[in-house]
């Protein structure tokens, strides 16, 4: 039967309305544009203004971690040396370019294969020892930090002009680093939507034995999926250390990009169990820290009352996902 007319786009908007409040991360999605519309509205109403695109570069170091963050969580797995692999990072490519421009790609080529070695420690401590991944990952960002704080204690070296184009430049009004973030984001999407290694992973996460019954390799997706999440970390170090312009031993603690990092997974609907959720809901949570950040400073909220909102936030927004799944299983 021929339908007697097309839908029209108050349907079609609609539907993908319902689409997304079903969905896992639907509540994060509807949590960052009820945020959005409050956020404007407080600020401008202040008289205030929002940089829009000021906002999204300062959260882009978060964002890149957290994309590679999503990869071991989605593994039923998680990271938490990214902060001192992010400070590793920095340190190491100020130090190796010295502000030399022959030497960028030197700093550049060394920071990566730190970044796959860290990586594929912390896949093969966790899958060869068996040891829990929060044990594992705890403890080779102690061993980073004992490193780090041993051999440096302030600013070292420097990276040249044209590699601070990363944090400063931009592409007619797009800057360089949000076309970066959104590859990445791009890249990690298809990563899970579109191949095998993608599949893998979330069979690993949802059920390693079932997995490993089906045929996958699951050590192999483990330490994979690690090698990428410290990868993305060796881009969030390479980004801070454009805009600081040296390096520190302090920049990634200082963020606290490893529990921030975590919170924006969690915030985007995706399961610390594994198995469920993906990059696009990890973006949106990303986007709602960034715009409750840029609304605490312009409304110039107590540094102390920031962290209980946030944390306030995060748990209500697991919650919600919590409750939801209660319900579907029920």
């Amino acid at each position: 039967m021929i339908a007697s007319s097309a839908a029209t786009p108050r349907d079609r908007i609609s539907a993908l309305w319902r689409e997304i409040a079903a969905s896992s991360s639907g509540p994060i999605y509807v949590a960052l544009l009820l945020v959005t519309v409050v956020t404007w509205a407080l600020i401008l109403g202040n008289g205030g203004q929002i940089n829009v695109t000021n906002t999204l570069v300062r959260s882009v170091a978060l964002g890149l971690v957290a994309v590679g963050q999503t990869l071991v969580i989605l593994g039923g797995s998680l990271d938490l040396s990214v902060a001192y692999q992010i400070s590793i990072t920095a340190v190491l490519a100020s130090y190796v370019m010295q502000g030399d421009p022959d030497r960028m790609w030197l700093g550049v080529g060394a920071v990566i294969v730190v970044g796959l070695l860290i990586g594929l420690a912390n896949g093969l401590i966790i899958t060869g020892l068996g040891v829990n991944a929060f044990i594992a990952t705890l403890g080779t960002s102690l061993l980073l930090r004992g490193v780090l704080n041993a051999s440096f204690d302030n600013f070292t070296g420097a990276v040249p002009k044209a590699f601070q184009g990363l944090g400063y430049g931009s592409l007619g009004p797009v800057p360089y680093a949000l076309l970066l973030f959104a590859s990445l984001v791009g890249v990690v999407w298809f990563l899970l939507r579109r191949t095998r290694f993608g599949h893998h992973l979330y069979a690993v996460g949802a059920s390693p034995e079932t997995a490993r019954l089906s045929g996958i390799r699951v050590n192999r997706v483990i330490i994979g999926a690690h090698m990428l999440c410290s990868l993305t970390a060796v881009l969030t170090g390479l980004f801070i250390v454009s805009r600081l312009r040296a390096g520190a031993p302090w920049v990634g603690p200082d963020g606290n990009y490893d529990l921030e990092s975590i919170a924006a997974v969690v915030l985007g609907g995706t399961a610390l169990a594994g198995g469920k959720g993906g990059v696009l809901g990890t973006l949106a949570g990303v986007l709602l820290l960034a715009l409750l950040d840029n609304a605490f400073n312009q409304l110039q909220v107590n540094t102390f009352l920031k962290d209980v909102v946030r944390g306030l936030i995060i748990v209500a927004a697991v919650a919600v996902y919590a409750l939801g799944e209660r319900r579907r299983h029920a």
